[in-house]
């Protein structure tokens, strides 16, 4: 009785702690992420704020927009923010991914995935990339094509940056094998000294896993800051 107070207890202090606009995403049924999460994400960008550490915030993978709203909603005046997705059905795992990605996928391409709350899951609806782009404009964060902007495709076609890019934070939400790792490597190569990225997977499917140890493993010049509620990767 003890244990279930206690826990009733910390989760009414999180609720507490989750920030405003993190808790209105999640009450209009945008996002996936934890109270825990979104406590972890609040904190990785007072840390780069604090920490002065240059650059943009990123978000591989969308969705419904929820956690790249709150994302957008933390800007500085100097930073911009980019978010990466097809903006639809998303691609297969591979061989890399475990047992566990590959039945999920299996739901997904049936037609029986269910979405947040009883909703439409969002890789069926097929105006996906307007009613995200109204999201943002409903929570006072317009997609302007200049200090937030959409780049619509796979990452492979997708994300590249110019060698003077710089990102301070980044929030990978794209499961698999294959883009976790194209998303790591090819951010890392602009990611400040003391840049943050933030593998929301890592505990959930085994290829988002594989490809963070991986890339830790060929990485001198990163660290593994902490695993749960997922995973925080530091730039020294």
């Amino acid at each position: 009785m003890l244990t279930r107070l206690t826990r009733r207890l910390l989760k009414n202090a999180n609720r507490l702690r989750v920030p405003a606009i993190a808790s209105s995403v999640q009450r209009a049924r945008l996002t996936y992420l934890s109270d825990e999460k979104f406590i972890s994400l609040r904190d990785a960008i007072r840390q780069v704020r604090r920490e002065k550490v240059p650059g943009d915030f990123i978000e591989y993978g969308i969705a419904l927009g929820g956690s790249a709203i709150y994302i957008a909603s933390e800007l500085d005046d100097d930073r911009h923010f980019h978010g990466y997705d097809v903006f639809g059905m998303i691609p297969s795992p591979t061989e890399e991914d475990d047992e566990k990605s590959k039945a999920r996928y299996d739901t997904i391409r049936s037609g029986r995935s269910k979405g947040i709350g009883g909703d439409t899951y969002y890789g069926y609806q097929g105006d996906l990339f307007d009613k995200v782009s109204t999201s943002f404009m409903d929570f006072g964060v317009p997609v302007d094509g200049a200090r937030i902007v959409f780049h619509k495709g796979l990452f492979e076609d997708t994300v590249h940056f110019h060698p003077k890019s710089r990102i301070a934070l980044a929030h990978l939400d794209c499961d698999w094998y294959d883009p976790v790792k194209l998303c790591l490597e090819r951010t890392v190569e602009v990611l400040s000294p003391g840049g943050l990225m933030i593998l929301d997977d890592y505990n959930d499917y085994g290829g988002c896993r594989t490809a963070t140890d991986k890339f830790l493993a060929g990485r001198a010049d990163c660290r593994l800051v902490r695993t749960l509620p997922h995973a925080v990767v530091q730039r020294i």
